[in-house]
């Protein structure tokens, strides 16, 4: 089959371009920064929706508290965002799945409180100016919003995905301890 002239760099119908490939591998594979972080939010988006979804559902069909109904939504969204983490976004190969799962709980526990209380002294602090509403015009439940969501991307950002990348998904010197606990707890593995 010759080529025509113009017909160079063109793909078949049904096939990616070359450049998409790449960069598909590469932010499938790659462990750089970058990419990571890309893949990291991919997760947290999805497992947030899923949190979400779910605490609507058992709100709305099983008539719980919404207390309730949004710390089972955040359960189901945690796991799932734990399991996502493990095998896709940080490639946890060679870490003992019951170890990550007990970090991530730690992490996932201060996450939680950061943002919990940290909404709530960004909260305090900007509604603590009275200027600051009367300058811009913003009302209480707009400050609570954007605190919420500074709080959320701060906490994400800088807590959350920094620890889960250096600590949670990787082999640290804790892991044999933390795994000697869980065996002696008789979680999992048992030691000879």
């Amino acid at each position: 089959m010759e080529n025509k002239p113009g017909s160079q760099g063109k793909t078949k119908p049904g096939k990616s371009p070359a450049w998409f490939s790449k960069l598909k591998e590469k932010v499938i594979h790659s462990d750089g920064f970058f990419f990571t972080l890309v893949r990291s939010s991919m997760s947290s988006q999805l497992c947030g929706w899923i949190d979400t979804i779910t605490s609507f559902l058992v709100f709305s069909l099983f008539n719980l508290t919404a207390w309730l109904s949004t710390a089972i939504g955040a359960f189901v969204g945690g796991i799932l965002n734990c399991i996502i983490n493990y095998r896709f976004t940080f490639h946890a190969v060679g870490v003992d799945w019951r170890v990550a799962l007990t970090k991530f709980i730690f992490i996932w526990a201060g996450s939680l409180l950061l943002n919990s209380f940290g909404t709530q002294a960004v909260y305090s602090l900007v509604k603590g100016w009275p200027w600051f509403e009367n300058v811009t015009g913003i009302g209480e439940d707009s400050i609570f919003l954007a605190s919420r969501l500074f709080v959320a991307l701060t906490v994400s950002l800088c807590w959350n995905f920094l620890l889960q990348r250096n600590f949670v998904f990787r082999t640290t010197r804790f892991d044999p301890y933390i795994a000697k606990l869980l065996s002696k707890l008789g979680i999992g593995k048992k030691s000879n």
